[in-house]
């Protein structure tokens, strides 16, 4: 979405530090089950519902076991090349 200016509207990360209630709730699961607070988590904060509902598949896409068929080490690999095509230095 642009401005008036020409410059792009971003939604605001809620930091974990700032996270209360159900939010802060999302966090720990998150923590515990990714080992932590993704920015789009941060993002998807915003709507709880939503990214409650992304985190047990986002999990099972970043981690072994739960029906994963690729290892942990292929994925992160798959992620860095990925990150790094798109010139992304996250």
């Amino acid at each position: 979405m642009a401005t008036e200016a020409g410059e792009t509207s971003r939604v605001q990360l809620i930091a974990p530090e700032e996270a209360r209630g159900t939010v802060a709730r999302l966090y720990e699961a998150a923590t515990q089950m990714l080992g932590r607070v993704p920015h789009s988590y941060r993002a998807l904060a915003h709507t709880p519902l939503v990214a409650e509902a992304l985190l047990p598949f986002n999990a099972v896409l970043q981690r072994e076991g739960a029906g994963s068929l690729l290892s942990s080490k292929i994925k992160e690999m798959a992620i860095i090349k990925t990150s790094q095509l798109n010139g992304c230095a996250y």
